[in-house]
């Protein structure tokens, strides 16, 4: 175990920095979504123990959304059995759920500040992570330090299911091969197996399945409830794809979601069964580099549709084009579609509406190569990652 005991007065230093990191976690983005994290990052603030191990991982690995991951991995693979019972117990008691995490996070206490009263077992959680840090502190950063803390790995399910479907109505296909991009577990690719339901009260998908989305509709723009074609082949294109099927790796996009973030969690377990049933093929490098691989292992005989949901962005708008290039070069033998979901602006050759960038949504785009040709279309604009949707492209 890393040392605890001592140290430099330059290690001090540092320890009040990092300090100070987990109570500006704690009082500040952790209290507006995850009243368990918070409680767990203000512990760690106040003990220097643990803040010394802690100080033992790279300066990136150091962050509180890495710390509490590894925690909470630890927990869900039953190497902190404690910290499991007392995560549990927690979210029993106070029924914490992504949607209702900031009400519960404003208690507060004159003399403490956020969070410090004892509701529903927070303290306890806190004092036994700031002992499993102690106890297993190598591990805690050996779990931190081997992965990327993952964001939103949920699929947009509600935005791409029509897109996809009226993009392969355009081009005739009877079968497409989904290819998603820079998201590393390729959720979206289980797009053809869920149930949508639109506050318009239109529907779409299998109602029947274990995975049901939602989103509202703006406009009167009604949603094309076209069913969606067979999905023939699923890729992954990521630098660092998740294999679904490997335990430790599905263990670690679970443990990236705070446990109080209960329908959250539940989602994305169910999200990740359906993967699992028909685990993707995953393609690992650089879009621009590797997209022409994964376009060629769709069967000739089926569309393959590349999906963007917000990947473009970490591109410069060299990286663009040549993706965009990319793009033209697979479709020399047959077409190839493309499925955008990017901010206004981001996608190139895609039509904005007119819009202007940063304008707080997204285009929803449509894009069909053909022989040196780009047909491109803008579709709909949408909102909070596809949670609200305006359908704006006839009928």
């Amino acid at each position: 175990m890393p040392d605890v005991t001592g140290g430099s007065a330059k290690s001090g230093v540092r320890a009040g920095g990092l300090a100070q990191v987990y109570r500006r976690f704690g009082e500040g983005d952790a209290l507006k979504t995850s009243p368990l994290y918070a409680r767990m990052a203000i512990a760690l603030s106040e003990s220097p123990e643990a803040l010394r191990v802690i100080e033992n991982a790279p300066s990136r690995r150091r962050h509180p959304t890495v710390v509490l991951a590894a925690l909470h991995d630890l927990a869900l693979s039953g190497q902190a059995p404690d910290l499991a019972a007392a995560i549990t117990a927690a979210t029993a008691a106070t029924a914490t759920s992504t949607t209702t995490a900031t009400s519960a996070a404003t208690a507060t206490s004159a003399s403490s500040g956020p969070v410090a009263r004892d509701v529903g077992g927070l303290e306890l959680v806190g004092a036994v992570g700031v002992g499993v840090i102690l106890r297993d502190g190598e591990l805690v950063l050996d779990v931190g330090g081997r992965r990327k803390v993952r964001g939103d790995e949920g699929g947009r399910h509600a935005v791409l299911y029509p897109a996809i479907a009226e993009v392969a109505r355009r081009v005739g296909a009877g079968s497409v091969g989904l290819i998603d991009v820079g998201r590393p577990a390729g959720l979206n690719l289980t797009v053809d197996r869920v149930g949508i339901s639109y506050s318009n009260e239109q529907t779409l998908g299998d109602a029947g399945s274990a995975v049901q989305v939602s989103a509202s509709v703006v406009g009167e723009g009604l949603v094309p409830l076209r069913a969606m074609p067979e999905v023939a082949a699923r890729v992954v294109v990521d630098v660092d794809p998740v294999d679904v099927t490997e335990v430790d790796e599905a263990r670690w996009l679970r443990a990236c979601v705070p446990p109080d973030h209960v329908e959250r969690l539940a989602r994305l377990e169910a999200e990740l069964a359906l993967a699992e049933a028909a685990p993707p093929v995953l393609v690992r490098g650089g879009v621009v580099e590797v997209l022409p691989e994964a376009i060629a292992s769709v069967p000739d005989d089926v569309l393959p549709v590349v999906i963007t949901t917000w990947a473009l962005s970490g591109l410069d708008l060299e990286g663009r084009l040549r993706f965009l290039q990319r793009l033209d070069e697979a479709a020399t033998k047959r077409p190839v579609a493309w499925v955008s979901v990017e901010g206004v602006g981001v996608a190139p050759g895609m039509p904005t509406f007119g819009d202007r960038r940063a304008s707080g949504h997204s285009i929803v785009g449509l894009g069909v190569f053909d022989h040196a040709s780009l047909h491109a279309t803008g579709v709909g604009r949408c909102w909070l990652r596809g949670e609200m949707l305006a359908w704006l492209a006839d009928q």
